[in-house]
């Protein structure tokens, strides 16, 4: 009896010590918002990411691998502005889960927490892959991230009220070391204020907004609409009149219109990891921004 009670005991005393399994699943659609969920639910969340950074949101197959998480998740964790139009929705339908269906608790989309730019004041498909709620591709201004990162605390609080003191705490230590790493990118970037660039997509809006760079032209000639050859001559004559100091490339495009303008009014490309993982620095949140802070740094100097 003696040893069974010791047996007891020891048992209580290993379940006391190891820490507490991961209880909410969650479905994020971007790297991002992986990264995101992970920093804020630690051991307490089992984060699995539909796409990667070197894949474009807009186009994913709603495969049936894809159906299956989201019909086990408790949490999807999405951009929303219409980024995953083409696929999430399906998805979410066909798990027939109802804890992640639009308007319940466990789905949580990053663009409600934020008033978004580039609201068009006007729809029509004439002027290419336009957003009717805004630009979504917000995750490139670290204060966005911040705003976010305090709302899906809250609703991983919400839905697992259990470990709510946990998930608060995270959620002040990440905006601690947040705020402080927003200061040391700003202090770093502030001599790209002002810099004429170029971009491929109108994804690149919030970090041209963040650091005061100015766009002077987009290789698209309408969101989501490839440049014809005709298009990519007109750019040249006006950019070669006035040239830009950078072009900037997202990890996932297709680098061919950047270099074949790059070689014509001879100013650099950059590429910038855009999500996390979109380079081997940009391994987490804080990895992405000091990545893409530096690349740029280096390319101007």
């Amino acid at each position: 009896m003696t040893k069974l009670i010791r047996g007891v005991v020891a048992l209580l005393i290993l379940m006391a010590c190891t820490p507490a399994q991961a209880t909410v699943k969650i479905l994020a659609t971007t790297s991002d918002w992986g990264a995101l969920a992970t920093e804020l639910g630690g051991d307490r969340v089992s984060v699995y990411v539909a796409t990667s950074a070197l894949q474009d949101v807009h186009q994913v197959d709603a495969k049936p691998s894809l159906v299956a998480r989201a019909r086990t998740a408790d949490l999807v964790v999405a951009t929303g502005a219409e980024l995953e139009i083409g696929w999430l929705p399906v998805l979410v339908q066909e798990s027939g889960n109802p804890s992640v269906q639009p308007g319940s608790p466990g789905y949580f989309e990053a663009t409600a927490q934020l008033n978004l730019l580039e609201v068009p004041s006007r729809l029509d498909r004439s002027l290419g892959d336009i957003h009717p709620q805004g630009n979504p591709h917000l995750q490139l201004n670290p204060h966005n991230i911040a705003v976010i990162a305090k709302a899906l605390t809250a609703r991983l609080a919400a839905i697992d009220g259990g470990n709510a003191e946990y998930y608060r705490q995270r959620g002040d230590d990440f905006n601690a070391r947040w705020t402080q790493a927003i200061a040391r990118w700003e202090s770093k970037a502030a001599s790209l204020k002002g810099i004429p660039v170029v971009v491929m997509h109108r994804d690149q809006v919030y970090l041209c907004h963040w650091l005061g760079l100015q766009e002077v032209a987009a290789i698209e000639p309408k969101p989501g609409v490839p440049p014809s050859a005709g298009y990519l001559g007109q750019l040249v004559s006006k950019l070669s009149a006035s040239p830009p100091k950078l072009i900037l490339l997202n990890a996932y495009n297709d680098a061919k219109a950047a270099n074949w303008l790059s070689e014509r009014i001879h100013v650099p490309v950059v590429t910038l990891p855009f999500s996390v993982g979109g380079t081997p620095e940009a391994k987490d949140l804080f990895g992405l921004f000091d990545d893409t802070v530096n690349r740029l740094q280096a390319a101007v100097q």
